[in-house]
């Protein structure tokens, strides 16, 4: 069996790994090997994301407005367009008949990096989850009229964990067109990420999300919610992204969908979101080697 430190040594000395990786995840590999019981660490908070975490923790979920400028809306939007003009559909109800749905938006165009790396809502992660969580999911949701809204789902219930409980994902919810009541804005639960295993005894009160393009909604995966109903004439465009403990299998398998060649051409950050990173204290090297050092020798 490999040695733990020996392991943590040689992935110290992998010198054609980003040295602000390296030193990043350095600290973590340290702090985890000298504390025995291994506890979800603090993130530390910048006052301007206060607020924001509080309105989180109070009801659930949380709006940040002029997120993204209107120039990369743009750029989203030109990025999907010949994934959506070429479809398809669901497959089912929970996906939507009348919906449209982009998988694995980082293999598709690097425009939708600003809003995988966007500075408060990896705030808001890293405090939810603590540090080396991944991305498990980044996909597009264009709802069409017509569309019928969703059950009330949590997003982690496939891992299948006791509840209440603190959360091991948190949902990103970008609005790309203007999210409202009547084209299918998402129904949320609020205080439901409070809620033990009792589940939906009955029909509860729920809130449509409303927002502006340009806004994100965070929510924890302990949230009930539910797409809404779209009864408009026109689609409305969103884009899901998810983040996850960094032991919880991602939904999406991003080291087949970007490999090293691939991966080479976007940030150390966004790299170490896939999956091209270690977490604590050597989850996820490569024949006891940092992954990034694949990316360097490819």
């Amino acid at each position: 069996m490999t040695d733990d430190i020996d392991l943590v040594r040689r992935l110290r000395d992998d010198a054609d790994c980003d040295p602000a990786v390296l030193d990043r995840e350095r600290s973590r590999w340290t702090a985890f090997l000298h504390e025995p019981t291994h506890p979800r660490p603090a993130a530390a908070v910048k006052p301007e994301h206060r607020p924001l975490l509080d309105t989180l923790d109070e009801q659930g979920y949380a709006v940040i407005e002029d997120a993204i400028a209107p120039d990369e809306l743009a750029a989203v939007r030109e990025a999907l367009a010949p994934h959506l003009n070429a479809g398809p559909y669901g497959r089912n109800d929970f996906e939507g008949f009348m919906t449209q749905r982009v998988y694995s938006l980082p293999a598709k165009s690097r425009a939708f990096d600003r809003l995988i790396e966007d500075e408060s809502v990896l705030a808001v992660a890293e405090n939810c989850l603590g540090p080396n969580f991944l991305l498990t999911a980044a996909l597009a949701i264009n709802l069409g009229p017509g569309e019928t809204a969703q059950g009330l789902h949590y997003d982690e219930a496939f891992y299948s964990l006791p509840r209440p409980r603190p959360p091991l994902s948190l949902s990103a919810i970008w609005a790309i067109d203007d999210f409202t009541a009547d084209n299918g804005g998402t129904l949320l639960v609020p205080e439901s990420h409070r809620w033990g295993d009792e589940g939906l005894t009955e029909r509860p009160d729920v809130v449509p999300l409303e927002m502006p393009a340009g806004s994100v909604a965070v929510y924890p995966g302990t949230l009930w919610h539910a797409g809404g109903a779209n009864v408009t004439d026109r689609f409305r465009l969103g884009i899901s992204i998810q983040y996850v403990l960094s032991w919880a299998r991602q939904q999406e398998s991003y080291l087949l969908a970007m490999p090293p060649d691939e991966a080479r051409a976007v940030s150390p950050r966004l790299r170490e979101l896939l999956g091209y990173s270690i977490g604590p204290a050597f989850m996820g090297h490569v024949d006891g080697r940092h992954p990034e050092k694949l990316v360097h020798r490819s």
